[in-house]
């Protein structure tokens, strides 16, 4: 995953430089070429890249480490090269453009120069041994990464002969397949509703789609209905198969076929299968469990075989994604919630005392751990299964409520964990890294969904897609998370859109778990020492010890997130700046919810011109620098600003900037009138989108022009004469 996530990262990068209109620095023709096929290459191979130790989940694949690792490797050398080349034109703007003008006629010059020497000067000491020096580390990166795709194109070859020689040993079937243990509580309505669809007077063949998340109860209330009496009555023949996202069309016939007739027939094709099975089905009134579906594809593959007898015969699949339901049938579904607080307490008592009721000594702290379960019959189930086995004593129940998510995810041979792993296992890549992302926020917290997705923009891992924006494509990405019921909605927004969301405890722990593995992000409190090598830093605490310790941190780091504030005022005051951080793209350290936060003097903010997120709370006196320009990729802008704060707005000639955000509602912004400044069209900021929290702006026509793409304004306007204003 973080090697998919740092290639999509670096394409976008390179991306960003030839569609600029004033980029900081220009890479060879023949070197964009060569990394945009390599790169290209290895996101196709990931695909469809099976890791050998991605089943066990206890390690990173050493591949996909190493591709990473190369990865990053380009990008320090060409962003290291961004930040050099604009320090170095900072004082002379004049001599940045007419440098910028040149570099392209220079660069045939180069070429021919370097096919007669190399440089090999580690500390560039003028603008020609500047660019050879970038131009060599390039190759260096270059040859790398070349070196991985020709062993990756020997990885390929190998698995591909091993498909072709393969074949899926086929074993004998038992019944054991169909687990008896079918407690189930709390979903009473939802079986009799399923109940009656099932024995109801509908003639045609319906499929009956249940959806939820991993662990909420899918397969027990399939299984639950499978061997109801009165289904076992109504349908003349039953039949359970578990798909799993590694279908094989043929074995799913097969074992359909043996539950329904009790035929192996383990020599049979595939079409010999399917026209035996529906010659076996041809005038029965049948019902099929279809477990774990992951795909449309298997049912459009097997769907011929199963014929529609106009006798009621039922079809009921259980899946993750909800999206699929809708495809199998899109007037119904049965959607699984998550257990009320009367109902996980029941399924607790019962999984730990049987017909027994809770001694009245366990019942505050075991309510407790039930709370903490957040509704997820799994957890319950599980935990409830641990203190069944296990002494009680109110000591050991405490101990298991203060670490209760921990010994879920661990016990029974880690069954809950590999559970729940499933739904990121068969995530496709592009989404893995925005699911590991939820793992940053704080357990229990509802997620503003307009900064999350700002967020996936800034930090490079979206993957394209042709005619749509980052946030778009962010907003997309979200909604399928949420389709697999990986990603939880929180609260809707006034025209139905998603606003906050949140996820479950237990994915939050998973989560955590494969960023551990990957290095996705660090967390940082008072016990914790960083790599060097760290990419994303969230800060876990906050606190005097930080002052002292974040300004050392990692001079790779592309992000630095505050997001556990504490309110304590003794720590609003001035905070130092990471001043070796200068290839930072995320600087979050600023939340519009009324939590404490540091404050930044914005002329060191404004140093990290590599920004594209930067949301931060400013000290007093503080003013947006006239530097402010050279943050060439700066995409949203959040400040809290004293009152009255003003933005000289020829100083924001920003050609990336989309949201600009000023968290008091008084700052003062000048009218952005196409008689001030230049010729050019460089006050027209053609990608702004929001303007928030200004005071008194002016609009008329031609400043509109200058805003072509606003859609959203969150303006206050005072009269002067009025010591309260109105908005």
């Amino acid at each position: 995953m973080a090697a998919y996530g740092a290639l999509l990262s670096l394409m976008q990068i390179i991306d960003t430089l030839e569609k600029h209109p004033s980029p900081p620095i220009f890479i060879d023709t023949k070197q964009v070429e060569s990394l945009t096929q390599i790169v290209t290459f290895l996101l196709e191979f990931l695909d469809v890249y099976i890791s050998p130790v991605v089943v066990d989940g206890r390690r990173a694949d050493p591949l996909e480490r190493r591709i990473a690792d190369a990865v990053y490797k380009a990008e320090d050398v060409i962003e290291s090269q961004i930040v050099r080349q604009i320090d170095s034109h900072k004082a002379d703007p004049l001599e940045s453009r007419i440098e910028s003008s040149i570099r392209g006629k220079r660069s045939s010059f180069l070429n021919l120069f370097r096919g007669v020497c190399g440089c090999t000067s580690a500390s560039p000491a003028s603008p020609a041994t500047e660019e050879e020096y970038f131009y060599s580390s390039m190759q260096e990166v270059i040859k790398e990464m070349n070196l991985i795709k020709k062993e990756v194109m020997e990885i390929e070859a190998v698995a591909q002969l091993r498909r072709q020689a393969s074949s899926i040993p086929v074993g004998p079937l038992t019944n054991s397949s169909i687990v008896k243990d079918n407690m189930m509580v709390g979903f009473d309505e939802v079986f009799l509703e399923v109940l009656d669809k099932l024995t109801g007077y509908q003639l045609s063949r319906e499929i009956i789609p249940i959806t939820g998340m991993g662990g909420i109860g899918k397969t027990t209330l399939a299984r639950s209905l499978f061997q109801n009496a009165l289904v076992k009555d109504h349908f003349d023949i039953r039949a359970w198969t578990t798909i799993s996202q590694t279908y094989n069309v043929r074995e799913t016939l097969r074992q359909v076929l043996f539950h329904a007739s009790g035929d192996s027939s383990g020599d049979l094709s595939e079409e010999e299968l399917g026209e035996k099975l529906y010659k076996f089905l041809y005038r029965r009134r049948y019902l099929v469990i279809m477990d774990d579906i992951w795909s449309v594809n298997v049912w459009e593959k097997i769907k011929f075989f199963f014929p529609d007898n106009g006798n009621g015969s039922r079809i009921i699949v259980t899946t993750r994604l909800s999206n699929l339901s809708f495809k199998l049938n899109e007037s119904y579904r049965v959607d699984m919630n998550f257990l009320d607080e009367a109902n996980s307490w029941d399924l607790f008592c019962k999984t730990v005392f049987g017909k027994e009721g809770c001694p009245l000594e366990f019942e505050e702290i075991g309510k407790n751990i039930v709370a903490n379960c957040k509704g997820l019959p799994l957890s319950v189930v599980m935990i409830g299964r641990l203190l069944a086995k296990s002494q009680r004593t109110r000591e050991y129940w405490m101990l298991i409520e203060q670490n209760l998510n921990s010994i879920v995810i661990n016990t029974n041979d880690k069954f809950c964990l590999k559970t729940l792993r499933m739904s990121y296992i068969y995530l496709p890549n592009y989404l893995k890294p925005c699911f590991l992302y939820m793992g940053i926020f704080k357990e229990d917290s509802s997620i503003r969904v307009s900064m999350l997705e700002k967020l996936w923009a800034s930090e490079g891992f979206l993957k394209p897609r042709s005619g749509k924006s980052l946030e778009t494509i962010a907003q997309e990405n979200l909604k399928e998370l949420v389709d697999r019921n990986l990603v939880l909605v929180d609260k809707l927004g006034s025209i139905g859109n998603v606003k906050y969301c949140k996820i479950h405890d237990l994915l939050r722990d998973l989560c955590l778990k494969e960023v551990g593995k990957e290095m996705f992000y660090h967390f940082f409190n008072r016990d914790s020492l960083i790599s060097s090598h760290a990419r994303r830093v969230v800060v876990v605490d906050n606190g005097y010890f930080l002052r002292d310790r974040l300004p050392s941190s990692p001079s790779c780091a592309r992000s630095i997130i505050f997001e556990y504030y504490r309110t304590n005022e003794c720590w609003r005051r001035k905070a130092p700046l990471p001043h070796n951080c200068r290839l930072l793209r995320t600087f979050k350290a600023y939340n519009n919810d009324g939590v404490a936060s540091d404050n930044y003097l914005l002329d060191n903010v404004f140093k990290l011109v590599n920004l594209r997120y930067l949301a931060v709370k400013a000290t007093q006196n503080s003013e947006i620098p006239s530097s402010v320009h050279l943050l060439w990729n700066l995409h949203t802008l959040i400040i809290h600003c004293p009152d009255d704060f003003i933005v000289p707005i020829e100083n924001l000639k920003l050609h990336r900037l989309q949201h600009l955000v000023f968290c008091n509602r008084k700052v003062i912004l000048p009218v952005l009138d196409p008689r001030i400044g230049d010729d050019d069209d460089s006050a027209i900021m053609e990608n702004l989108q929001t303007i928030r929290g200004v005071k008194n702006l002016f609009l008329d026509e031609e400043v509109v022009k200058r805003i072509p793409n606003m859609k959203k304004l969150c303006l206050t306007y005072i009269r002067r004469c009025e010591t309260n204003g109105g908005r």
